[in-house]
Order: structure tokens, then C-alpha cells, then sequence
């Protein structure tokens, strides 16, 4: 899946280009660090918009370019690496729902 963004090239025409999943790169943070997440940073647009551990005790934040600063020294994840781990038990109910 891509994501579609605008770019202007001219002030009459406005075309669109794809940013693919691969240049974004990936935190994991604890839920307690939700507060201190700076969501001008990150993809997510607010504390509504993240996706949780099972457990409720872990999510994670997206972003593109630089790493924000707020996330130094945390481990940063490719696209891949991303759908690995949250393909695991920790992130995925392997019970269906009623």
C-alpha cells in the first residue's frame, strides 16, 4: 500500500507523487511514552491514531527523514521489520473474536 501526498510544481497544476512504505522508519515505544510523543513529528495524528500491543503496554510511531528527537537511542525499524514484529503474538490476537 502507498501513500499518496501533493506536491506542487507550478501554482496551476498540482500532481501527485507516491512516498513509498519503505522510506519511513519505524519506533516501538512504551505505552507510557504516548504523552511524550511531539505528533508534528510523526505520521500519527494523535494518541487516538496508534495501534497497541495485545497488552495494551507497547505501541509505535511512523515517520519519514530525520529521527525526531524525542526518539534517540530508541531501536528504529525498516517497513519489513515492522510487519515482522507485529505479525508476533505480542501484537497479533492469534484467538479470534467472538
Amino acid at each position: 500500500m502507498a501513500r499518496w501526498s501533493m506536491v506542487p510544481s507550478s501554482p496551476s497544476t498540482v500532481p501527485l507523487t507516491k512516498t513509498k512504505m519503505n522510506d519511513r522508519s519505524y519506533v516501538v515505544i512504551n505505552a507510557s511514552e504516548v504523552a511524550s510523543v511531539d505528533f508534528d513529528l510523526v505520521l500519527e495524528t494523535d494518541a487516538s491514531s496508534l495501534r497497541f500491543s495485545d497488552d495494551g503496554t507497547m505501541s509505535f510511531v511512523k515517520f519519514e527523514g530525520d529521527v525526531p528527537s524525542f526518539l534517540e537511542g530508541k531501536t528504529i525499524y525498516t517497513h519489513q521489520e515492522i510487519r515482522t514484529l507485529l505479525a508476533t503474538s505480542e501484537w497479533t490476537n492469534p484467538e479470534p473474536g467472538p
